[in-house]
This record gives C-alpha cells, structure tokens and sequence, in this order.
C-alpha cells in the first residue's frame, strides 16, 4: 500500500462528554479493588470491592474505605457494564453501620440461586465476620441473610465447588482457613482447619483456589518482601495438602501494597484477574482492578504474569482506541494524565521524533477507509500509521500547531478486513496522542 501524506486544516474539538474505554484498568468511572472473576451464563462477572476517599466522618482516613458492592460484566472483555450497587453495609443488619469495611468478595452459583459472600466489621464486636446475600440474578439485587456465617471470622472469603457438588469455604486471618459448607450454602458442614505448609513469615491472605486437570490450586497473596506478590500451591483435594509451588505475579514495581487475585477460564483462555492503584498512584488505598492472560506449562506449574497495559480482549476498529494502554513503545514514549486532578479522565501517550507505540488485536470487520485521531501538538508533527503485518506505512499523517486537544479525520486507503496490531511513529516533531478510532 502506498503511503500517501495528508494535510488537514485544524478545527478545535473539545472533549467535554467522551466516556472513556480502556484495557487495564478495566473500569475507569470509579475505584475497583480485590476482583474476583466469575462466568455465569456465557458471560464473564467480575465482583470486585469498591474503594472510596475517607474522610473524618467516614471510614479512617488514610486507610481503607469502602462502604458497597457493584457488580460488572462483559461478553467480549472489552466493553464492560455497571450493574451498579449490589449492596450496602446499611443493608446488612449485623454490620457495623459505620464500619466502612466491605472488603473482597466472591459470589458463586447453585440450583438457580447466587450466593455473594462478603466480609465486614459486625457491630460491638471486634474483627471481621462473613456474611451471605441471594439473588435469583448474577447481576443482583443480593438480600443479605440476617446473621453472618457462625464458626467464621476473618476476610476474603472464597467458595470452590468441587465436581462432586461439596462446596468449600476458605478464608483468611492470620492463617488461610477452609471448611466445607452445608448444600444450603450458608452454614459450615465441618470445623475450620488451617490450611497447613504455607509460608509462616509475612502477611498471607486473600485464598482463591480453581481445579485444572485433576490438581487444586490455591493462590493468595503473600508479602515476601515489603509487598504483596501473588503465589500460589498445588494439592491433591480441595482440602490439601498443599504444597507451595512459585510465584504468579512479582510485587508491585511502584509499591502499591495490597494485591488480590482470582483465576478463570472463559471461552478456552486462562485470566488473572488483579489490582494495581493505576488511577491513584500517590495513594495505594484507591486500586483499580486489572486482568491479564495466564498460561501454564506441561507439568502444569503456572507461567508466572507480567502485567500489562494492554489487558485482555479484541477490540473492534470502530471504537475509540486508547493507545495509550499500550502492547509496546519506545523506552521515551511517555504516559500521563490526561487531567492529574481528575484521574478518571485516563491517560495520553506522548511521542517525539522517533518514538512508537503499538496497541495489538484490533479487529477491522469490515474494510473501513477513514481515522479519528484525538492529538495535539505545540509545535507540529508527521506521524506515521502502521500495522505489524504491513512493509509499508499505510498513511503519514501531518498535523498542524494546536495547544488544545483536537480530533482530527483522515482518509485511508480501504483496511484489509482481519485482525491487525496497529502502531503510530513520531517521523517529526512531537506530539501527545489520546485515542484513535476507524470508520
């Protein structure tokens, strides 16, 4: 394809109403913290907790704070929706009111019915009791029972079905604990046992286990170091023993404390589903959930994750492309707030002379001939649209001086139809790139 250089005369477009997409974080309009990943009725659930800014009246300020459940989902694991709240520590009559303690959930199904398990401070009582809300619905409304879980106290609570229908319930505090449940879901069927042979140094919490080929897994945080790495151990029942077997993903680089994990397969690929303080860096107590591919070797030992930007799922051309969450750039290729001070407003990429980045798995359906791109540039740029699979650039793409962000159209050659990895190059000049979009 013959490249061909465009120019286009500038007309600034503000961006007063555009609603955000992007890959990791998965949600961009509120804090999302310890998700746990569920696929009910082909679709994928994610029930994470809901991290909100203490203040004097609410919550310890400086700590963690979090007062409700929503609930998301999404069929392609790219456009995610709110189903909004779920539930409330005011609905949950033996919740402490003022406890702002509604820490990671899960939910699990049975015979028709959604049990959601949640952990919170009880009232006049100190530490954390679990509790059980039903639903008829994935997507909830959850009526919670009237008592939480006797025999039970900590946080993290999970639920594993095994294949003969027994349930388990793990669950943190000082140790990972499991007990079996009754078939009604919300009484113990057993004692609470410790689960033994996990390290005895550092904080552990957070148990989620999954069953792959005969072999249980159970992951959890741990803090090895200075902060939480996700690991995880191998055992033969749900009940152990287990044995510690490596490390999913290392620590934070940038020192975000906490990190919560769950692993599903939907539609044949493996997820990690996690957290990271993307949209608060300067405060680790506001995190934002993430997901990434996860791949196993032969003896079945988990290929340990590298985080990405770029997250998980095939995007269509024809929605708004945050380049920014990237699959690869030049080493000076820069990501900044759009807006610092309000951080919902996601990220740009910024590019000078030389620079790339690439965004992969982007999905042309049909062959479309144009491209918005939302740039601005003090001094003036030629950029360069590439993809992978192409020797040749498939357009050069000249904008003028502009100080205010702008969407700009330009006409293409008609995209062959496919999966493509696109990429844009800094041939001159500099400039700050907010999204692209084909039509």
């Amino acid at each position: 394809m013959r490249s061909k250089i465009i120019f286009f005369t500038l007309c600034a477009v503000w961006l007063y109403s555009f609603a955000l997409q992007a890959q990791n974080p998965l949600i961009l309009d509120q804090y999302t913290a310890d998700p746990t990943a569920r696929v009910f009725n082909d679709k994928l659930y994610v029930y994470p907790s809901h991290d909100i800014l203490c203040t004097e009246d609410k919550g310890r300020v400086g700590w963690f704070c979090m007062e409700d459940y929503h609930v998301f989902s999404s069929h392609n694991l790219t456009a995610w929706k709110d189903h909004g709240e779920i539930l409330n520590q005011t609905e949950v009559a033996w919740a402490d009111p003022s406890g702002y303690s509604m820490w990671a959930p899960d939910c699990v199904e049975r015979d028709g019915k959604y049990y959601f398990y949640f952990p919170t401070k009880p009232k006049d009582e100190k530490g954390f009791k679990i509790g059980v809300a039903i639903s008829d619905s994935p997507e909830g409304p959850f009526v919670p029972l009237e008592e939480p879980i006797a025999g039970v106290n900590g946080i993290d609570p999970n639920v594993f079905i095994d294949a003969d229908g027994q349930a388990y319930l793990y669950w943190s505090g000082g140790n990972i604990f499991v007990a079996k449940l009754k078939p009604n879901m919300t009484e113990l069927a057993s004692e609470p046992q410790i689960i033994a042979n996990l390290p005895q140094e550092g904080l552990k919490e957070g148990p989620f286990v999954f069953e792959r080929n005969g072999s249980y897994y159970l992951t959890y945080p741990h803090v090895e170091n200075k902060t939480e790495r996700l690991e995880y151990a191998m055992g033969p029942t749900p009940e152990g023993p287990f044995t510690v077997t490596g490390v999913i993903m290392d620590e934070s680089p940038t020192g975000c404390w906490t990190n919560h994990q769950s692993i599903v397969n939907f539609k044949d690929q493996w997820y990690l589903f996690y957290h990271h303080n993307d949209l608060s860096p300067d405060f680790d107590k506001n995190r934002s959930i993430r997901a990434d591919s996860l791949s196993f070797n032969a003896d079945g030992t988990i290929v340990k994750v590298q985080p990405t930007l770029r997250g998980i799922g095939i995007n269509k051309a024809t929605e708004t492309i945050q380049i920014d969450r990237y699959s690869s750039k030049s080493n000076s290729a820069r990501v900044q707030f759009n807006d610092p001070e309000a951080p919902f407003k996601g990220w740009n990429a910024v590019l000078n002379t030389g620079d790339f980045i690439r965004y992969n798995r982007v999905d042309f359906e049909t062959k479309l001939s144009k491209l918005k791109i939302h740039v601005k540039s003090e001094a003036g740029a030629v950029l360069e649209l590439t993809f992978a699979d192409s020797d040749e650039p498939i357009v050069e793409l000249k904008v003028a001086n502009t100080a205010d962000w702008s969407i700009l159209d330009f006409d293409l050659d008609p995209v062959t139809e496919g999966v493509h990895d696109v990429g844009i190059k800094v041939i001159s000049g500099a400039a700050a790139i907010d999204w692209i979009q084909f039509r």
